[in-house]
């Protein structure tokens, strides 16, 4: 089972830190490139850029709460679910075979 996870590409999870302004204020995110990727393509999906998606998640995280604590981790948590409502992992690797990618209902 950990082969599914060790061998991974590396570029996946090194992270980056990329800055941008959200608000009116400078700030800078660090995240890990599989995020970035992710973050990317939610972003094309909506046909926004991804400093005006990062913008107006912030800005409805902040109306819907109020406040927005550690905005970082909310952009992980938001991938993650992404990802689990496009693709879902079968759990054929428990008996040997490969796993298998299929799109989640």
């Amino acid at each position: 089972m950990c082969q599914l996870f060790a061998h991974q590409p590396q570029r996946d999870y090194e992270s980056q830190t990329r800055s941008l302004r959200i608000d009116g204020h400078c700030t800078s995110i660090r995240l890990e490139m599989a995020f970035w990727d992710t973050l990317e393509e939610i972003a094309s999906k909506e046909d926004m850029s991804l400093a005006k998606f990062l913008t107006r998640l912030y800005s409805e995280v902040l109306d819907h709460c109020g406040e927005v604590h550690n905005f970082a981790s909310l952009l992980r948590c938001s991938c993650l679910i992404y990802r689990s409502k496009v693709v879902a992992v079968m759990p054929d690797f428990l008996e040997g075979a490969a796993p298998r990618l299929v799109a989640a209902e």
